[in-house]
């Protein structure tokens, strides 16, 4: 009786859960070898342009749309394993994406209502869940650390070609996401206001008054619609900037520190810079989605159904 209510030693069960930093480092490490390597080969420098690594003449595939394309099939293969087999009592993968879900359906309602969320939620969600994804996979061993040095017809070595570059370092997807978002906005605003609703939210008062405070408050009111729409054209800027700017410079510093730590101390000088850039690249994907669900619940969300959202 005894035997069969032995309980497994502390070493057996911690074992596995040991293993998994020094994996970790190891992987980091291999996927960091190529630029400590050229670590020493002069300063780092991260193009503007993500590089072309397919070129069919009408149409160019760079480095970042290649990491995109496989951050949207990991992410809808994962969402279909977790949804292949609906339980009531939801576990392992099911239960890691529900958390998920739940927990940015609750942060979106506070902002923008129930009702508002529940619709949106399809976008928001997936826009975390995408954003996210790509700014963690930009610090996976590998990314922009393994590729080719192109040949020139003298056979000399020249520029440095990754194969993979993290997707937001590039500012056409970040600008893609932001536009995106601009056209979905403009569809939720006219949609829960009509034509005639939306340019009376930007350009009507419709407080109470009386006389001359009136007047004055609609002239004002009016003249400052003219602002909010210059403000409604530079928001997909700020937007694009922002998440674009944030990624690339982390990656540019983490380039930086492998360059001043020398080939093989490099990896060394980087890696708190690494789990920073894990942190960042989270804030980073939170900011965005709460950015558009704010700009989203300005325009939609209505007098009496804002109370709750406050």
């Amino acid at each position: 009786m005894q035997a069969s209510l032995k309980t497994p030693r502390p070493s057996e069960t911690e074992q596995p859960k040991m293993r998994i930093l020094p994996t970790t480092l190891a992987l980091w490490l291999i996927g960091a070898l190529p630029a400590l390597h050229a670590a020493g080969d002069g300063p780092p420098k991260l193009p503007f342009n993500a590089p072309i690594v397919v070129d069919l003449g009408f149409f160019k595939i760079t480095n970042s749309m290649v990491a995109m394309w496989i951050i949207a099939a990991i992410v809808i293969l994962v969402a279909q394993l977790a949804t292949r087999r609906i339980s009531l009592v939801p576990t392992g993968l099911q239960n890691l994406f529900e958390t998920i879900v739940e927990g940015l359906q609750g942060f979106l309602a506070t902002i923008m209502g129930e009702k508002l969320a529940r619709e949106t939620f399809w976008f928001f969600g997936s826009i975390f869940i995408f954003i996210i994804s790509a700014n963690w996979m930009g610090l996976f061993p590998g990314i922009g650390t393994v590729g080719h040095y192109m040949v020139d017809a003298a056979g000399n070595k020249g520029e440095f070609i990754p194969w993979l570059r993290g997707a937001n370092a590039d500012l056409n997807t970040t600008l893609g996401l932001a536009l995106v978002f601009f056209g979905m906005w403009i569809y939720w605003s006219v949609k829960a206001n009509g034509p005639g609703g939306f340019l009376s939210h930007i350009f009507i008062y419709h407080g109470e008054g009386k006389g001359f405070i009136k007047a004055m408050l609609v002239a004002i009111f009016f003249l400052v619609g003219f602002l909010e729409v210059v403000s409604i054209m530079i928001r997909p800027l700020t937007l694009t900037f922002r998440l674009y700017g944030n990624i690339y410079a982390g990656e540019s510093l983490l380039e930086l520190m492998l360059y001043m730590g020398g080939k093989w101390l490099g990896w060394l000088a980087a890696l708190p810079f690494y789990f920073l850039e894990l942190m960042v690249g989270a804030i980073q994907a939170l900011v965005f989605t709460l950015l558009t669900a704010v700009f989203t619940s300005l325009m939609c969300t209505h007098e009496e159904e804002g109370e709750h959202s406050h």
